[in-house]
């Protein structure tokens, strides 16, 4: 039984900063929140703080966005890590709750090459060790000595962004540069000028080697104590990725026993880390995960996920968000989301039932994009004319599943009537089909229903709608407006599409108001209608 969802309008959305960051950022999201301040390493502060209600809360690494915070957080639409990594993130808790997750994942590659490239220098130079004993009144030039780069391999291990920026500035230095990342084409690597290899085969040849891996259950101690029994003894390894990666414990064993010279560490299996044994060695230079702590990096993250959550309080699918299927979306797409919603809703309302299945058909010029996250459009729209609560994105795929409905989406270029449009043909349990044309008109893209079950119609989705299908003859038009009238509901607009003379038609309307089941059980039984539904779209 289709039921009404009632919609609350919030004047200002909240939004929870639970960590320290730039000015750009609160300027990025302008004057249309409530921006409230908490302390997110806190844990009682914290859920307090969530507990009283927020849209969105914008958080760096020290802030534990597990499954307790998720379910303390009443409202919560976004979660907005103003950087790259999301070990602090139960994600997972989030898409079944249908709290969108996003990131920055660029806004830090700069600083993290960087820093990277830092490390190395200093590991080669014996900065750190060289820096300490002068400070501390000690002249000990002939104790660290150091190693050139000029000539030498450069291993680099995981060749995305970060690995090609530290590439490209290592090949400056005169190093030759090799990669291992079974994910890349060595058409790619030859491009940058950089000879892709396997692991073995870059740990043996590598005079120094750089580490930029997430930390996965295939990349959980990759340089681990068979790897390191492999490498020149000359070698000295950086990570400034993420900790695990690089087996601390081999590494220190490694070391101690001069089977590695050095290394350079930013990042450990374990943080906050103050008392590894690696700190004690000359050998080793180590910062406390400063891979994106620069000014630049900061304002670009808080920057960028300012904008996400913008976009994804105002309704928008964030295109990058981690837990929404279907990437980058194109600009032609885009503006279909919402269309595509509530052709699903009219469909839903129309058959009483939700559909157990949908088959979006995309037509015309916008065919040629990817148009596969209309899907997803569907089924959210499908579930919100049920009623179901706090249906997103994020978790309608899921929703769905457990529902037993399905959607898909094909392509043609043949539209012709329009230049691009879009049908939702939606099958019911019962074998019976409701199919629902839309399009965007003009340059403004004005959503428009043109045709339901091939009446055609000219109909703006409005908020409320009326829709019923009987048996032309005189004075129905007039018995639904008197109906309506006697309710104190305003019509805003009417249309009547019919199959000839005498034969079946159908009537949409576009109401003030939402129409009561009452009113359309009176009006069903006054005009003999064989369907009359009330629909009250939602988003």
């Amino acid at each position: 039984m289709i039921t009404k969802k009632e919609v609350l309008h919030v004047a200002k959305p909240v939004v929870l900063i639970a960590e320290e960051l730039s000015a750009a950022t609160l300027d990025a999201l302008g004057p249309d929140f409530e921006v409230r301040n908490c302390d997110g390493a806190n844990r009682a502060e914290l859920l307090e703080a969530l507990g009283k209600g927020v849209d969105a809360v914008l958080i760096r690494s020290a802030t534990k966005m597990d499954a307790e915070a998720i379910a303390a957080a009443k409202g919560l639409k976004v979660i907005a890590r103003a950087g790259v990594g999301l070990d602090n993130v139960d994600i997972p808790a989030a898409t079944a709750a249908g709290v969108m997750v996003v990131n920055a994942p660029t806004s830090n590659i700069v600083s993290a090459a960087e820093l990277a490239i830092s490390l190395l220098l200093a590991s080669a130079r014996f900065i750190s060790p060289a820096h300490a004993a002068l400070k501390n009144g000690k002249w000990a030039r002939s104790k660290y000595t150091g190693a050139e780069l000029f000539e030498k391999t450069l291993g680099i291990v995981g060749f995305g962004r970060i690995g090609q920026l530290v590439a490209h500035r290592m090949q400056a230095f005169g190093m030759n540069v090799i990669a291992y990342d079974p994910y890349l084409q060595p058409a790619r690597a030859a491009q940058l000028g950089v000879e892709l290899v396997e692991l073995d085969d870059l740990l043996k040849r590598s005079d120094f080697i750089t580490i930029h891996l997430p930390k996965t259950k295939e990349t959980a101690n990759l340089i681990g104590v068979e790897a390191l029994k492999k490498v020149k003894k000359e070698v000295r390894i950086i990570n400034a990725a993420r900790g695990g990666v690089l087996d601390e414990a081999a590494l220190y064993d490694a070391i101690t026993e001069g089977r590695v010279a050095g290394a350079g560490l930013d990042v450990y299996v374990t943080e906050p880390c103050t008392d590894s044994p690696l700190f004690q060695l000359d050998q080793v230079v180590a910062t406390p995960h400063l891979g994106a702590s620069t000014d630049e990096a900061q304002e670009r993250a808080g920057i960028a996920v300012a904008v996400s959550v913008r976009k994804a309080l105002a309704g928008e699918l964030v295109p990058d968000a981690v837990n929404v299927k279907g990437g980058a979306i194109h600009d032609e797409i885009r503006p279909s989301l919402p269309l595509v919603e509530k052709m699903a809703q009219i469909a839903t309302a129309i058959a009483g039932e939700l559909p157990v299945s949908m088959e979006i058909t995309v037509k015309g010029d916008i065919s040629g994009h990817d148009s596969s996250v209309l899907a997803i459009s569907a089924l959210k729209g499908a579930l919100q004319a049920t009623g179901s609560e706090d249906v997103t994105y994020v978790n309608a795929p899921g929703l769905a599943a457990e529902r037993g409905i399905t959607s898909s989406v094909t392509t043609t270029a043949d539209s012709p009537e329009y230049r691009s449009m879009i049908s939702l043909h939606a099958a019911l349990a019962s074998g019976h089909q409701i199919k629902v044309d839309g399009t965007l008109m003009g340059i403004k893209k004005v959503e428009k229903i043109i045709a339901i079950d091939g009446f055609d119609l000219d109909l703006p989705p409005t908020e409320n709608l009326m829709f019923l299908r009987y048996i032309d003859k005189p004075g129905v038009v007039g018995a639904v407006g008197n109906s309506l009238g006697a309710a104190k509901i305003n019509i805003a607009g009417m249309q009547v599409a019919r199959e000839a003379q005498g034969g079946k038609a159908l009537m949409a309307l576009t109401v003030d108001s939402p129409v009561s089941d009452s009113v359309t059980d009176s009006i069903k039984k006054e005009i003999e209608a064989d369907l009359v539904r009330s629909v009250s779209l939602v988003g």
